[in-house]
């Protein structure tokens, strides 16, 4: 009878394993976990610090802090008037939020969570990356079609960069340069970290309406997910397109992992694009990882190789009027969730 029980038992975790394998595609990538965090707010950008293991989340009037291992909420920055980004400068010990509404960006203790200050930034300042390189923080002001760079020790802003257009995502080389998408432009704008001025603007067609955007700062190579369903992969020395592969619909993040070799976009269509860099000149599709709806945007987690992502439920959309011709379906309270997807 006992080792009817243990074939029982033994057949029944082959079949689980077998379940598990099924499940993930030519990746490796599936999602592995989802964890209902709730409380108040909407979302938009979302960070790993993989040092510190810590997830920040953008809520609309604060920060969620959640531990990246045990995915419990470990604390919270309040009062944030339409925040946007969060960019770490672990070397400082300090953070930084982007404050849409009010047009600042707020610096915060990283081990504390205290608020340290503020600094002025321009219009509706979105996107916000810390550059190592020149030791400043740079918001991207989608208002003023800008970048504010704040010197991150002191908090004081060290000047404005006009950039010809409505920036989005932007990432750092670490060796003293910065490269923005521009949204309305389709192009990638290069400007000098230290000097302040821009260097290149680089048309990405036939990508359009750019936002996520990744890097690869070994094959200088940047990742620039688009609107029209597609990654456009660029020379980060030359401003060339080097190749064009199709995404899911509706993306707003990218990522790059240098150890595995592969890049990402969340869509809001429900599914997260992987393509791995075979060479520098060579990229493939890989597949569409399913999510979930409106989880469109994502951090990596680079200890892990986890993709963070974020999503809700939603309700009925209300009926249309004169104010709101295209009014937002009302999210479910409680259902916000962090999705783990891993290999």
């Amino acid at each position: 009878m006992r080792s009817i029980r243990l074939c029982a038992f033994f057949c029944c975790l082959f079949l689980i394993f077998q379940s598990v394998v099924l499940s993930a595609g030519p990746s490796g990538y599936h999602v592995t976990k989802k964890t209902v965090l709730g409380g108040e707010g909407g979302w938009d950008y979302l960070t790993v610090d993989s040092q510190a293991r810590r997830i920040y989340l953008s809520r609309s009037g604060h920060v969620m802090v959640v531990d990246a291992d045990s995915y419990a909420v470990v604390g919270d920055i309040p009062n944030l008037k339409g925040v946007h980004g969060i960019a770490i400068a672990s070397d400082l010990g300090k953070g930084f939020t982007s404050n849409g509404r009010d047009g600042t960006v707020t610096i915060f203790d990283l081990k504390t969570l205290k608020v340290l200050g503020t600094a002025a930034a321009g219009k509706n300042p979105d996107a916000i990356i810390y550059d190592p390189a020149s030791k400043r923080v740079f918001a991207f002001n989608g208002g003023s079609k800008d970048a504010t760079a704040i010197d991150a020790a002191t908090g004081a802003v060290a000047g404005t960069i006009p950039l010809g257009g409505a920036p989005e995502f932007a990432v750092a080389d670490e060796k003293g340069h910065v490269f923005v998408n521009i949204e309305d432009k389709s192009e990638i704008v290069q400007f000098d970290s230290n000097k302040l001025t821009v260097a290149d603007h680089w048309s990405i067609a036939p990508g359009e309406e750019p936002s996520g955007l990744a890097i690869d700062r070994k094959h200088r190579r940047l990742f620039s997910v688009c609107g029209n369903k597609l990654m456009v992969v660029v020379n980060a020395d030359t401003g060339k397109v080097v190749t064009t592969l199709p995404i899911g619909a509706g993306t707003d993040a990218a990522g790059f992992d240098p150890e595995t070799g592969y890049a990402f976009s969340s869509n809001g269509e429900g599914t997260l694009t992987v393509i791995h860099e075979d060479a520098p000149e060579k990229f493939v599709l890989v597949e569409n990882v399913p999510t979930q709806a409106r989880a469109r945007t994502m951090a990596l987690d680079t200890k892990t190789h986890n993709v963070i992502t974020v999503s809700a439920d939603f309700g009925a959309a209300p009926a249309p009027t004169t104010e709101q011709p295209r009014p937002r379906p009302p999210m479910v309270p409680g259902t916000f969730t962090l999705i783990t997807v891993s290999r």
